[in-house]
Formats: structure tokens, C-alpha cells, sequence
């Protein structure tokens, strides 16, 4: 389950396979209506009479982005028909327009005629009842519509425009689609089919002995008909080639921005850097929802997806993004989390791109008593995040603007949503989603939550609502350091469960303790965040050859082991950086800081070819499990590099 390329703009998302199909299309939010659905958008050649798809195994792939850019650098060679293809994909900065670029090099030693084939399987809105494919003589494209989503398909290469093309019905009673067609290289010509329907064009050129010929290929998509014209005549006036030489431009602009100062990083962890700016770039929708991931190949396993705005998620990869200098990227979120507050002041579960609450698991009633299906964390972080962004950034018109509709009413809600016996937050769900009781990190995020809090009032000179904040954090603080910690472990407690009338200790280790030291409720320095991080490092490190961290002990999410003396679970990339960031923290010298440079360089190494990270890695090969790539992985490494490259800086200039 990956998605080993994706692209975007922050209007639209697409994502490629490790044969370059298009597996997901996302418009017009991003994350959000995926008119692919995980289904096969088929790539194929022929050349002189034989049919190969790029997913048949004599194919050879190196999959790459053009560097500090959104567009793809793939190499795709097949010796058996004597082909090297060189690809380029991206999407217009600025329109809704995807580009490809495909080179062709004729490696045998013959004039060769070569036929490419562009499939489109479409489930437009994300049903495949009702589409339309047609073709539309007055521009020699052919088109997919429905209700209010159209999508246009062209091209050209030095022959002209399209040679053959075809529509039809796929996936209904024996038929299988237009691509079926293609495999002899004759598409039938049919103009228009109505219900569950594909499409597939082709272009024509030949290439000389040992030569190379260029193809383009293209999408626009619209609201209409009219709007995807003015696209395609965009294009044509514009030239592809320009277009996506324009896109490379416009990406490396971007990049310009970010810290390039970056201590003694190796290359490999300096080029994921810039990767992991650029794939949580394409996560983020302009209006403000952050995703949490859009591989769609989830859907196998629980018939949902993780294409929502966690506000945890989301909070934490606004954090790491202010932190690079990318505040600009990230205030629109502030404002989606405003206007999604419940009117009670706290925030739900998920929430959709276009701002509807999302799909959830936690129930208002267990066994007759009645509980708030939140995750608190959540509502903390957003204004744990928020004051961090203004802290660096000083921009005081964005608080501003989120003071009464945002800061106020989910800081209120924190100080009354209070356990009174215990000077804790009431029970809400864990970070993870799994579990209802107090928890150690929740309490810590609102604790961090309640201190932003304190922190703006004061700075608008709400002075009596700032000292009832500060005083609600300290006695959580000290709820925290009664009850969490345990003298006897030497670490604090994942967090407190009721058990006949009574709170009692969960001592299951748990890496989010991490949570301490982040969210500021103790400093580095002291002994009990350090046996605590002692603690995670050696009972949740991961004793084979891939290494790594897990969330905690037993975890059973993609399970993949019984050994848990050995594998407690899954590496993930996020806790793995966590002990990194303690690390960071903790240093006293630039020796001390090779211990998260490796932990960095374990990242690198683990990444797809592309760069492209996911959430989770299996224990005894690396591979990729859950979702990639996961923004919170990627914001997560962006994080820990920023702190790392100033903690350099530090350390070299003593």
C-alpha cells in the first residue's frame, strides 16, 4: 500500500503507482471526492506489432522527482521490446491541468514505428453511475463528465494530436473496458458510452535507430464544458513542455524559503528534507484542511480511508511547517479549525476538506454511560500550534482575527472539561484513537494548549481571563506529577483507566510520553523526562535489523509479529523522530548530536525511492506499511531537521 509519486497544487491531488498509473485524482479539494478511487488509469506502448502495460514485469523502474520540484523524473526501461521511457509528471502550480511528458528511446538498431495508449478509468464524484465519456470533434479531445466535474483528455506528439481513440463500458456484466481494446494496438473508434465507463487514446510517432521522439499528454478539469476548453487552448498556446519547465520553476521559488543551512546533514537526508516540504505541500488544501494521507489502498482493509483533517494531525504538521518558514502555507488552517469549533468550543473527531465532520468511531454511550466522543488533544493542539506559529512569526493579525471565535471559546472549554478530584482533564480518546480514559499526552497538549492560551489573552491584554488559564494549567501540572508519574517504574504512566469506581495506573509504555517535553510541562534537564525517554528507547526499540521505534508495547495495528520482546510493534517513523527530537534537545555537544544524525540518516534510508514516507515499516524488511505517504511522517522529519540544523548552529558557534 503506497502511492509512490504524488503532485498537486493545493486545488487538486493525483497520485502515481510504482508503474506510473494514476491510481487517485482528487477536485476540487484536495483529499476530498477522489474521481479515480484507487482503479487502474493504464499506461501502455506498442511498438511494431507487440503490446506491453508499464505494470507487466519486464519493465524496470527508477522513480524520482526532478530536484527541489513537484514533477516527476522516472526512468522506465523494457529490454525485451527494446524501449527507455522518460517521464515527467506534474500539475500546473496555479490551474487545474496535470502534464506528462514521455521521451521514448529506440534501443534497437531499426526505424521503429511506437504507439503510446492512455487509459482513463474515472468514477467521477467517487461512483462509477453516470459518467459520460465522449469524444468532442471541435478540439479532437475526448471527454468524461458528470454533473459538475469535467475532465478533458488531449495530447500531441511530432504525428499531431490523437491517432485512435475509443470509449466504452467497463466493470459491468463481461466487460472490462476500453483498455482491453488497446492490446492490438487498434482502438474501435466508439464515440460515446453512457454508465460505467472508461476511455483510452493513443498517439503515434516513429524513432530512429538509437533516437528519441517526445510525447505529451494532458487532463484539465473544470466545472464545465466551457472551462475545460479554455484549459486545453491554454495548453496548446502555451506549449506542455513550457508548461512543466514552468512548474519546475515555480517549485525550486518555493523551496527558496526553507532553512539551507543545515549543519552537517548528509545529502541524502538534506534531499528528503526538501521532499518532505514538497509532499506535505500537496496535502495541504488552499482552504485550510491539512490531510492526513490519500493512499486510497486503505480501503481494502476497513472500507474508510485516512483522506480527513485530523485536527491533531493537522496541528502538529502546522507546527513543523511554521517552524521551516512556511507560515503563509499553514494560516488557513487556523481559520478551517475556527469556523469546524463545535459550538461547546471543542473539536471533533475528523473533519472532511470542505469542513463537514468526518466519519467516526467514538460513541456518545458504552454499557448506559453517556461520555464526549472527542479526542482533547485535539482541541489543545490547535492552540498549542498557534501560539508557537505567532511566537516565530509575529504575525499578530492571524491570532487576532481567531481570538473570539477560536481561542476563547476552545480555551474555556479546556479549563471547565476538568476532573476536580484529580486536577486532570476529564477522560477523553487517546492520540491513537483506540482508548478512553486520561491520558498522559493529552494532559500534556493541554497543558501546552492552556499556556497559549494564557499567552494571548495577555497579549490582547485580557488580563483576568489569562491568569484563570495559567492557573488551570499549573494545577494540571501538578495533577500531572501527583498521579501520572510513577516513583516505582521511573517513568510516567500512559495514563489513568477507571476500573470499579477507581483510577488506576496504565502502565503500558507508551512513546507519546514524549509528549512531556514537547508540550513544555518539564524541561529536558530533568530526571523524569530522561528516565522516561531511557525507558521508551529501551523497551520500545525495535531489536532487529530495521530498527526504529514503536508506538507502544503489544501494538496490533498492522501487526506483524508475536515476538513482542523483540518487536513491542511496528517501527513508526514519528515515534522513531521523537526519541530523535529528545535527543536533539538533550545535547551538550556536537558528538552528542550523532546519535539523531543516524536517526535522521534511518529515515532517509527507509523512504521510498522516491522519498515518499509512509506511516509504518515492517520489522524484519523496512517495507512500507499502512498509508504513504503520511504527512505527518513527512512534517514530523521536516521537524526534527529544523531543530536539528538550530541545536548545530548552537553547539559550533560555542
Amino acid at each position: 500500500m503506497a502511492r509512490h509519486l504524488v503532485i498537486g497544487n493545493g486545488k487538486m491531488l493525483l497520485n502515481l503507482d510504482r508503474h506510473c498509473f494514476i491510481r487517485d485524482i482528487y477536485y476540487p479539494y484536495v483529499g476530498q471526492l477522489n474521481h479515480v478511487g484507487g482503479h487502474y488509469c493504464r499506461f501502455g506502448i506498442w511498438v511494431e506489432g507487440i503490446f506491453s502495460w508499464l505494470d507487466e514485469p519486464e519493465w524496470q523502474f527508477k522513480l524520482d522527482y526532478v530536484e527541489d520540484s513537484l514533477v516527476t523524473n522516472i526512468i522506465a526501461r523494457n529490454d525485451a521490446i527494446g524501449i527507455e521511457l522518460y517521464m515527467n509528471d506534474g500539475i500546473h502550480q496555479r490551474e487545474c491541468i496535470y502534464l506528462k511528458r514521455v521521451v521514448v528511446r529506440n534501443l534497437r538498431s531499426s526505424r521503429r514505428e511506437v504507439r503510446l495508449f492512455f487509459h482513463q478509468d474515472l468514477m467521477i464524484d467517487g461512483s462509477e453511475v453516470g459518467d459520460t465519456a465522449v469524444y468532442y470533434p471541435e478540439n479532437h479531445t475526448l471527454y468524461h463528465y458528470k454533473r459538475s466535474n469535467y475532465f478533458m483528455f488531449s495530447g500531441m506528439s511530432d504525428e499531431g494530436g490523437m491517432m485512435q481513440y475509443s470509449t466504452g463500458i467497463k466493470r459491468f456484466q463481461s466487460a472490462e473496458g476500453t483498455w482491453r481494446d488497446a492490446e492490438d494496438g487498434i482502438l474501435m473508434g466508439n464515440s460515446i458510452a453512457q454508465g460505467s465507463v472508461d476511455s483510452t487514446i493513443s498517439f503515434r510517432t516513429f524513432v530512429e535507430p538509437g533516437g528519441e521522439k517526445s510525447f505529451f499528454y494532458w487532463m484539465s478539469i473544470g466545472r464545465n464544458l466551457e472551462e475545460v476548453k479554455a484549459l486545453e487552448q491554454y495548453v496548446q498556446d502555451n506549449h506542455p513542455e513550457k508548461l512543466l519547465s514552468r512548474i519546475v520553476v515555480y517549485w525550486k521559488h518555493w523551496l527558496g524559503r526553507a532553512e539551507s543551512d543545515l549543519g552537517n546533514l548528509p545529502p541524502e537526508v538534506v534531499r528528503l528534507f526538501k521532499i518532505s516540504l514538497l509532499m506535505v505541500r500537496t496535502q495541504v488544501d488552499e482552504q485550510g484542511a491539512i490531510l492526513a494521507a490519500n493512499d486510497t489502498d486503505i480501503l481494502q482493509y476497513n472500507r474508510d480511508h485516512y483522506s480527513y483533517m485530523w485536527p491533531r494531525d493537522g496541528a502538529l504538521i502546522a507546527d513543523a511547517m511554521s517552524l521551516a518558514g512556511y507560515q503563509s502555507v499553514i494560516a488557513p488552517f487556523f481559520h478551517f479549525c475556527a469556523a469546524a469549533l463545535a459550538p461547546e468550543g471543542y473539536l471533533y473527531h475528523k473533519y472532511n476538506p470542505d469542513g463537514t465532520v468526518g466519519s467516526s468511531w467514538h460513541p456518545y454511550i458504552v454499557q448506559g454511560s453517556r461520555r464526549l466522543p472527542i479526542q482533547e488533544d485535539e482541541t489543545a493542539l490547535v492552540l498549542f500550534a498557534l501560539w508557537r506559529d505567532y511566537e516565530r512569526n509575529g504575525v499578530i493579525e492571524l491570532p487576532q482575527s481567531l481570538y473570539s471565535n477560536l481561542i476563547r471559546k476552545s480555551a474555556s472549554f479546556l479549563c471547565e472539561y476538568m476532573e476536580p478530584s484529580l486536577s486532570l482533564p476529564r477522560p477523553s480518546y487517546d492520540l491513537w484513537e483506540e482508548r478512553y480514559g486520561i491520558w498522559t499526552y493529552t494532559t500534556a497538549s493541554v497543558y501546552g494548549g492552556l499556556k497559549a492560551a494564557a499567552f494571548f489573552t495577555e497579549l490582547f491584554g485580557d488580563y483576568e481571563r489569562s491568569d484563570r488559564y495559567k492557573e488551570a494549567a499549573e494545577r494540571i501540572k501538578a495533577g500531572m506529577l501527583t498521579h501520572l508519574w510513577d516513583e516505582e517504574a521511573g517513568r510516567f504512566a500512559r495514563g489513568l483507566i477507571q476500573k470499579d469506581n477507581r483510577w488506576v495506573k496504565d502502565m503500558t509504555l507508551e512513546s507519546s510520553l514524549f509528549g512531556i517535553l514537547e508540550f513544555g510541562v518539564l524541561p529536558v534537564e530533568d530526571e523524569r523526562v530522561k528516565r522516561t525517554m531511557g525507558a521508551i528507547k529501551s523497551g520500545l526499540g525495535i531489536k532487529t535489523e530495521v530498527g526504529g521505534i514503536a508506538r507502544y508495547t503489544n501494538d496490533y495495528y498492522f501487526q506483524q509479529s508475536g515476538d513482542i520482546d523483540r518487536v513491542p510493534g511496528n517501527p513508526w517513523i514519528i515515534c522513531t523522530l521523537w526519541m530523535a527530537n529528545f535527543e536533539i534537545e538533550s545535547a551538550k555537544s556536537l558528538e552528542e548530536l550523532s546519535r539523531p544524525r543516524d536517526t535522521l540518516q534511518w529515515v532517509a534510508d527507509h523512504a521510498l525511492e522516491s522519498g515518499v514516507l509512509p506511516e509504518q515499516l515492517h520489522p524484519y524488511d523496512g517495507s512500507p506499511l499502512s498509508v504513504a505517504p503520511l504527512t505527518w511522517s513527512h512534517a514530523t522529519f521536516v521537524q526534527s531537521v529544523c531543530k536539528y540544523a538550530a541545536k548545530f548552529k548552537q553547539l559550533a558557534s560555542r
